[in-house]
């Protein structure tokens, strides 16, 4: 059964990311406000798990991510590595395909909706990991930051496939070739967000966007969720036979059939999930 939660619930996954849930919905926050929740190894792992976790749990049917402090995140944590130094072939590659790009692949494959409340500085890897997630709320003092090039970087974390499938190319030219940050409401005016709120109603504004959610049909959200990412990387025959596949599936739920019953009988669907 869900458990209801304080508001600064015990940590589950150490100091420096929270989970908990409450009313099906579960809560992931980043919590190392002193680095601007910028993301070490162990963060970025313990994340993969907890997505990992939500698909496969029945009783989470929606996910909130979300940072303490002044900060969403700053990105990855680059302090333990170097740019100098004698470097192996494929190593480079090899770290960004276990490491940032897992990590943008678990939002992205989430089976559950995962909406981003952003409540503050959102760069590099930081933004990605916000503009995978399937909704993105922002608070007024949000900032979006394509850092790479001030660092003299490639971006990476799946930017430059995100970016341009949200904006187009040139505007995500513009973004990642100058670095310069991106305000909450000019993020929303160019698409990358839903919605900006007010800083005070950002938490209250996530919690009703996922208790919206966690009473919808999860497994049609899912199936919708898997159309409308695929699509983009579709042709016109392809994603009609993986519509009319998710259909077949999504038939065979009990969320189905309630939702034809509640038609005919001309009353409120109550989905379970399942």
């Amino acid at each position: 059964m869900p458990v209801s939660t304080p508001a600064r619930p015990p940590a589950a996954g150490g100091p420096t990311v929270r989970w908990w849930t409450g009313g099906q919905v579960g809560h992931l926050v980043l919590d190392r406000p002193e680095a601007l929740n910028a993301l070490t190894p162990a963060m970025r792992e313990r994340l993969i798990t907890l997505l990992g976790g939500a698909s496969a749990d029945p009783e989470v049917r929606a996910v909130v991510l979300t940072g303490t402090g002044r900060g969403f995140c700053a990105g990855a944590d680059l302090r333990g590595g170097s740019a100098s130094g004698e470097r192996v072939a494929g190593d480079v590659a090899r770290t960004l395909r276990l490491g940032a790009q897992r990590l943008v692949a678990a939002v992205m494959d989430c089976e559950k909706p995962v909406i981003a409340a952003v409540n503050g500085t959102a760069a590099g890897l930081g933004a990605h990991l916000a503009l995978a997630c399937d909704l993105v709320l922002a608070a007024e003092s949000a900032r979006f930051i394509e850092v790479f090039v001030r660092r003299g970087l490639v971006p990476d974390g799946g930017g430059a496939h995100l970016l341009p499938r949200l904006i187009g190319p040139q505007r995500a030219k513009e973004l990642m070739f100058f670095g310069d940050a991106l305000t909450a409401p000019d993020a929303a005016h160019l698409g990358l967000v839903n919605r900006v709120v007010p800083d005070g109603e950002l938490e209250g504004t996530a919690r009703a966007w996922a208790a919206r959610l966690a009473a919808g049909p999860t497994r049609a959200l899912s199936l919708t969720k898997q159309l409308v990412n695929a699509s983009l990387d579709s042709d016109r025959a392809t994603a009609f036979a993986a519509e009319a596949a998710a259909q077949e599936i999504n038939m065979t739920t009990a969320d189905a059939r309630e939702g034809v019953a509640s038609f005919v009988e001309r009353r409120e669907p109550k989905f379970t999930g399942r």
